[in-house]
């Protein structure tokens, strides 16, 4: 997978006429569209706990549990999007949340809350690294310690040299891959698999686990309800938990900041509904099997999420643990390549450049950037490592999480919609809601069972206190406060004062800033950002609770095949969607291709016809013998290479050809401070090692010569400054032009040379 996202990396910025720019580094450029910004939503969404978790939880309850895993996860995508958008709206030039706070809150505020971004990127990057370590040793038996290093090495490498815009390239590799592994499992488990006997099969299998094994809490004891008191707790304590580990965590922020503004809400929503598939489709499948065929797993293997590993081994022997295997190591590698470019933003931005120096220039950033992502990725091989040695497990971390940045998921909201929010009061009410939740998880531990440690900490009433004191402190605390001191803060300050280096993306963010558009995204937003939430979490399940209903076989079978549909229905707009979004871009690499693959048979070609006339024709040559200096334009066109080849053959053995390749970029770029010197310096070594791939005949009197700017522009300087007799091209380049292409058009107009064309 890294292989092929550098090979992407290296199409987008070769053919595509991408920039190596810090910008590009850290926001992708900013013009993501919403099928790709869907798949990356879920890709980041898609933790070691997404696979494992979930199918623990159905282990543990039953077909609650995927449901409440699924819905208590996916609210938090939807109403985000339309706080993304307050950002857009707000800061449209910042590049972290936490650069908005640092003018809106101050530089306390920025502090504190960029305390709790980095708490999140550690806490969520520990989780995927631990449960993916964990799978790595239950799957194949390698060294746990070996496990936690070679993960993040994994991620760090595409993700050094890729950025964000490799985060997304491989976001939509993962995405794409993963729906079609949970549909060959779901599918293979429900229709295919002996040991299940279909659906019906499962159905009696729950059924008679639910009279050997009953859950407490259950109704009736049974798995087939969703009347469970442990799944509602743990459906609670879900939701509080990941709304933290959203709005806190810059990896979200990062996407909605890549965003075009018109792609965003409908991007993150449909992300939101498609990765609902997930676990309530593959935990759902996973979960009950391994009930129903009455595994007996030990609490420490349940802890640590290995039902889901366990199950699918049992079930398809060493093609499902294979399976298993490399979904979870790509979702693990997409998921912490977005947590260490949001550390990697945040370093660089909120860190290095706000307090050590702010005058950095783009190439300073971007090697701090690049520092970073190797100091992170190396730092939480150490931290998961330790969490395992201490006894921490990925349920534990994964249900503690809420308590821990909860309580800044309030303060971080009001700062951006509503002015008032008193500065003082967020950073306050963050830190107070923290200690709270802590303080009332312990309390409640000791009080409870009578001790204070990991065990009596990871029951379910302690952790659900906790998480909401935390979550609720945070939002009521900074109410209070804003309400008995209110700001009146002019957001026109965090839109002038955070700038864009870039100007091509001053100019994007300059035409997608519409007033009007912006507004009414945000409504749709609020509109069904609440209608979605209260069918996931209040119209769909609350009834069905309520009523204590055990499902009948008929219900089963229409609720296991309402999986599957939804299943089917987002992968399917998951992977064409952004091919339909980039068919441009498609199109041109694949006629880039088609030159490559042509050009090699059509050159030969050319060489053997040439070869013939020559010998066919008199001694007179139509070219001015007088001609000792040549300039040939080369840009990969084939006319540009017939131009080269017949240059070489046409005139005298004494005159000097230089072959010349033109980087198109401003002309002001050596006037202007936002281009790096580096870059530059690297682009150009990319232009020569282009013109060094093509054989050209009499290479010994050709000299290479590559230039950056204006194509035209540059041919005609070039020329002027060699001293050129005449300048030789094609007569269209890579473009589609009918007869003349627009290059050739102006040097033929502005140029005081002979030009010779060849088509």
């Amino acid at each position: 997978m890294t292989a092929i996202v550098l090979l992407l990396i290296f199409v987008d910025t070769r053919w595509l006429g991408t920039r190596k720019t810090f910008e590009w580094f850290s926001t992708a450029g900013r013009s993501i569209k919403s099928g790709l910004l869907a798949s990356s939503v879920i890709s980041a969404w898609i933790w070691a706990a997404t696979l494992l978790e979930s199918s623990t939880v159905a282990y543990k309850y039953g077909i609650s549990g995927p449901f409440w895993y699924a819905a208590g996860a996916t609210i938090q995508i939807i109403l985000f999007a339309v706080i993304a958008l307050e950002l857009k709206k707000r800061a449209p030039s910042s590049h972290t949340f936490t650069e908005f706070l640092y003018l809106r809150l101050g530089k306390f505020g920025h502090k504190v809350f960029l305390l709790f971004a980095l708490l999140a990127n550690s806490i969520v990057m520990a989780m995927l690294v631990l449960g993916g370590a964990v799978a790595l040793n239950a799957l194949t038996g390698i060294d746990i310690t070996i496990a936690c290093f070679i993960i993040p090495l994994s991620i760090m490498m595409y993700t050094y040299f890729g950025g964000l815009k490799a985060t997304f390239f491989a976001d939509y590799l993962n995405t794409s891959f993963i729906f079609i592994v949970i549909l060959i499992l779901v599918v293979g488990i429900y229709f295919f698999n002996p040991h299940i006997g279909g659906i019906a099969g499962l159905f009696e299998g729950l059924q008679l686990a639910s009279t050997l094994n009953p859950v407490e809490g259950n109704s009736g004891g049974s798995f087939l309800t969703l009347a469970s008191i442990g799944a509602l707790i743990f459906g609670i304590i879900n939701i509080i938990g990941n709304f933290g580990t959203v709005f806190v965590d810059q990896a979200f922020w990062q996407r909605a900041i890549a965003a075009r503004p018109k792609s965003l809400i409908k991007g993150f929503f449909i992300g939101g509904l498609a990765w609902f598939a997930i676990p309530f489709a593959l935990a759902t499948s996973l979960g009950l099997a391994g009930i129903a065929m009455h595994l007996d797993l030990s609490p420490l293997e349940v802890s640590h999420g290995l039902v889901a590993p366990i199950t699918i081994s049992t079930l398809l022997g060493e093609v499902g643990g294979i399976l298993i295997l490399t979904m979870l190591f790509t979702a693990v590698t997409c998921a912490g390549s977005a947590e260490l470019v949001a550390f990697s933003s945040l370093f660089t931005f909120d860190v290095y450049r706000t307090y050590f120096r702010p005058s950095a220039s783009g190439r300073q950033l971007m090697r701090i950037s690049k520092y970073s992502v190797l100091m992170f990725g190396f730092g939480i091989g150490v931290l998961s490592l330790s969490l395992f040695h201490i006894g921490l497990s990925l349920q534990y971390i994964y249900l503690s999480m809420g308590i821990l940045i909860g309580s800044a998921v309030g303060p971080i909201s009001l700062s951006l919609i509503w002015k008032k929010t008193n500065k003082l009061s967020a950073s306050i009410s963050a830190l107070c809601g923290l200690l709270l939740g802590v303080f009332v998880w312990l309390f409640s531990a000791f009080s409870l069972y009578g001790n204070i440690s990991v065990a009596s900490t990871s029951h379910d009433i302690p952790l659900l206190l906790g998480n909401l004191t935390s979550f609720a402190s945070g939002f009521v605390l900074v109410i209070l406060g804003s309400s008995i001191k209110p700001d009146n803060f002019n957001y026109n300050i965090t839109k002038q004062r955070i700038v864009v280096a870039e100007e091509r993306i001053r100019s994007l963010i300059k035409e997608d800033n519409d007033e009007s558009l912006l507004k009414k995204g945000t409504i749709f937003g609020y509109k069904y950002g609440i209608f979605f939430t209260l069918i996931l979490v209040v119209i769909w399940p609350l009834p069905l609770f309520f009523s204590g209903y055990i499902f009948s076989y008929e219900f089963f079978l229409f609720w296991i095949l309402l999986s599957i549909v939804w299943t089917i229905s987002a992968a399917c707009f998951l992977i064409v969607k952004p091919i339909i979004e980039s068919k441009q871009e498609i199109s041109i690499v694949l006629s880039n291709l088609l030159f490559i693959i042509r050009s090699k048979f059509q050159i030969r070609n050319y060489d053997n016809k040439f070869s013939l006339s020559q010998n066919n024709t008199s001694d007179e040559n139509p070219i001015n013998p007088n001609f000792k200096r040549i300039l040939v334009a080369v840009d990969g066109s084939m006319s540009s290479i017939r131009a080269l080849d017949y240059a070489s053959h046409a005139f005298q053995v004494d005159s000097i050809i230089y072959v010349v390749h033109i980087i198109e970029w401003p002309d002001d770029y050596e006037q202007n401070t936002e281009y790096d010197p580096e870059l530059m310096k690297r682009v150009e070594k990319e232009g020569r090692l282009v013109l060094s791939s093509i054989l050209i005949k009499n290479s010994k009197r050709c000299e290479r010569v590559v230039k950056i700017g204006d194509p035209a522009n540059k041919i005609i300087k070039t020329a002027n400054d060699l001293n050129v007799d005449i300048i030789v091209l094609g007569t269209k380049g890579l473009g589609n032009a009918d007869d003349l292409g627009h290059i050739t058009r102006k040097i033929l107009s502005e140029s005081n040379k002979p030009v010779l064309l060849l088509n």
